[in-house]
Order: C-alpha cells, then sequence, then structure tokens
C-alpha cells in the first residue's frame, strides 16, 4: 500500500484518522444551514479538533439526493472565508469538498490542503491538473452518472483505476492520493452494504481508502431511522471500515468516531 502524505506530513496506516465534516451550505442532508455563517462554521470547527478531528473538509455545495447545484461564485463565496478563517487560527489540514478546479485552486490559495472530489476527477477535467499544480492531497472518489453495472464490484475498481489513470496522467504525485468507494452515490441500497461488506478490495487499487457512510441513507434503510438517529450505524461501519484497512472516516459526529476508532486501533495493534 502507497504512503498517504499531504499537508506536510505522512499519514501513517497503524492508525486510522478522523476528517469532520462541516458543510456551509443551507441544503446539506444532515446539517443544512447550521454551519452557513463564517463564525458558526469556526466555531464548528473549533469544536470538531477539540473532539479529535485530523482533518476538517469544508463543503459549499450540497451532494443529497436531488441536490440543486450551485455556480462557482456562489460556491466560492461560501467556502473560501472559512478555509481562511481556519487557516488563520487553526493548524489542522483543510480538505475541500468540490468537483469544480477552480474552486478547488482558490481554495488551495486561501490555505487548503486537500481536494476531496466526489467526482472522482471526471465532472472537471481541469480537477486532475490543479491538484498536481498545487501538490494536494487527493481523495478520489467512485461515483458515475447511472447506477447501471455489469459486475458491480469490479467495476468500481474499474472506474476509479480510470480516476487514477487521470490523476497520474496530470502529473499527481501517487503518495497524495486516497480512494473513496463512495458510499451512497450511483448505487442502490444493497450495494452500498456489498461495498461496505467487501471494502478490503478497494486495496488493490494499491492506495489508501477514505471512508464517508456518516448519517447515510444506507443506514437509515438499515436500521430504519431517521437521519438524526443515526449515530450508532456510522460508528459500526467505522469499526467496521478500519478492520477492512480503511485509514481516514469522513463523519459529522467526531467525538463518538474517534473514540470508537481508537478503540479498533488498540485491538488491531495489541
Amino acid at each position: 500500500m502507497r504512503e498517504l502524505y499531504f499537508a506536510g506530513r505522512a499519514w501513517p496506516a497503524d492508525r486510522g484518522y478522523i476528517m469532520g465534516i462541516l458543510n456551509v451550505t443551507p441544503d446539506s442532508f444532515s446539517d443544512g444551514g447550521c454551519f452557513s455563517d463564517t463564525e458558526r462554521a469556526l466555531r464548528h470547527a473549533e469544536q470538531m479538533i477539540a473532539d479529535g478531528a485530523d482533518i476538517i473538509d469544508v463543503g459549499g455545495e450540497s451532494t443529497r439526493p436531488g441536490y440543486q447545484g450551485v455556480d462557482e461564485e456562489e460556491e466560492i463565496r461560501r467556502v473560501i472565508p472559512v478555509i481562511r478563517a481556519i487557516r488563520a487560527r487553526f493548524s489542522v489540514p483543510v480538505s475541500v469538498d468540490t468537483s469544480k478546479s477552480r474552486v478547488a485552486a482558490m481554495a488551495m490559495e486561501a490555505g487548503a490542503d486537500m481536494i476531496n472530489d466526489v467526482w472522482g476527477l471526471k465532472r472537471d477535467p481541469e480537477m486532475a491538473k490543479v491538484a498536481a499544480r498545487y501538490d494536494a492531497g487527493l481523495c478520489i472518489m467512485h461515483n458515475r452518472k447511472k447506477p447501471v453495472y455489469e459486475d458491480f464490484l469490479p467495476d468500481v475498481l474499474s472506474d476509479l483505476r480510470e480516476s487514477l489513470l487521470a490523476a497520474a496522467e496530470a502529473g499527481v504525485k501517487e503518495s497524495r492520493i486516497v480512494v473513496d468507494p463512495g458510499v451512497g452515490f450511483a448505487k442502490s441500497y444493497e450495494q452500498n452494504l456489498q461495498i461496505l461488506k467487501h471494502l478490503e478490495l478497494l486495496a488493490q487499487t494499491g492506495f489508501p481508502t477514505l471512508l464517508g457512510t456518516s448519517r447515510k441513507s444506507v443506514i437509515g434503510l438499515a436500521l430504519q431511522l431517521p437521519v438524526e438517529e443515526r449515530l450508532e450505524g456510522t460508528v459500526a461501519t467505522t469499526v467496521m471500515g478500519r478492520m477492512k484497512g480503511a485509514l481516514i472516516f469522513r463523519v459529522h459526529d467526531v467525538k463518538e468516531n474517534r473514540r470508537a476508532l481508537d478503540m479498533t486501533d488498540r485491538v488491531m495493534g495489541a
């Protein structure tokens, strides 16, 4: 497995890492509107850091099912002041959750360290070039326009390899890359469960895995629970994901997932 290195540091695989979600949007599925001004966003970032977040992931466009997209200018207006404010006050690495290369470039100029692209470099052909130009960390997530597969798990791996090839051709260093199976994106309920069950297959790409399941519909459907009651289900996937080799966990509830992850690491390292 390749070493992950970004934000001026290595991320050894002997422990797991928490990426705290900071949505500065009015319409995200779980916390839309909660942190849509800079001061509230900054207070939430501070709390997540205190609770054990290793990375803060700032997003300015909802990617929930049926979301309404926003243009570049609006996304920039939402995320850039927050990234600048976090960078001015805290030393924690910052990720920008965007699929627009101009937003990503401006986020890098504002002090971000990583690009989290839910379209895996396939929506904006300039995204890989931005990641290479700024020597940024890069999360390549699996996604596709239509959830139609000939052979689901092999197709997911094939899609990810296409994205990884695009990153390589643009000059992104291998040590900067982490892959995400894209739970909740272009997948049915059953397929989401399947990718979680077989998460270890992502190791075949040769890159570390980032897992984002926090409060998602697969948990709600499995447990028949509304979004505000999906903490325990999320924690369960964090523990299982770590035991299957995932390195970074993108979550809303930092403290609880941090504790579960630390306990899992202690057992795995015994």
